[in-house]
């Protein structure tokens, strides 16, 4: 449907945007759906939008298309007072309720979901390509799974600017 280009928040939130930089690039293993083995394999390829919520948000990142793969693997939850669903356009990780059981499936709002903020690690932002978010968001979808299938044919990874500042452990 178009492309997305989101800024990550890899100083605010450096655990999670370093998971989905290696899934996106194939340098993390997860659970392949099929044999139940770790293998490097770039994850974001030629998957599914599996689950839409209509005026609200678009979520992929399950190789089986389900939303219930386990990718082999949880991380730690990063909330920060400045980061909230106030507004559309938010990249956050998915998870399964549980603290700190976020994975490698994510999604992007197409609104302000406020009652989500620190229940979902946000760790990006679009900054072109909204519309393209809206209109899978507009998908028709049976329950919240899209009727006609929306891929993800890949992500693409582009660093501007130099890599933050590594705090020092004392």
């Amino acid at each position: 449907m178009g492309k997305i280009t989101a800024r990550l928040f890899e100083k605010d939130t450096p655990v999670t945007v370093a998971n989905f930089v290696a899934l996106a690039q194939g340098a993390r293993p997860t659970l392949d759906p099929k044999t139940g083995t770790l293998v490097k394999r770039r994850l974001y390829e030629n998957i599914t939008f599996h689950r839409v919520l209509p005026g609200m948000m678009i979520q992929s990142g399950d190789p089986t298309g389900t939303g219930s793969h386990n990718c082999g693997f949880r991380i730690r939850d990063e909330f920060l007072p400045g980061l909230r669903f106030d507004s559309p356009g938010r990249l956050a990780m998915a998870n399964t309720g549980e603290p700190d059981s976020g994975g490698c499936q994510f999604f992007f709002t197409d609104g302000p979901v406020r009652e989500w903020s620190d229940k979902y690690t946000i760790f990006g932002a679009v900054v072109e390509g909204m519309d393209v978010v809206s209109k899978i968001s507009h998908a028709r979808v049976r329950g919240d799974k899209p009727v006609d299938p929306v891929k993800l044919i890949g992500v693409t990874i582009e660093r501007i600017g130099p890599e933050p500042v590594k705090k020092r452990k004392k």
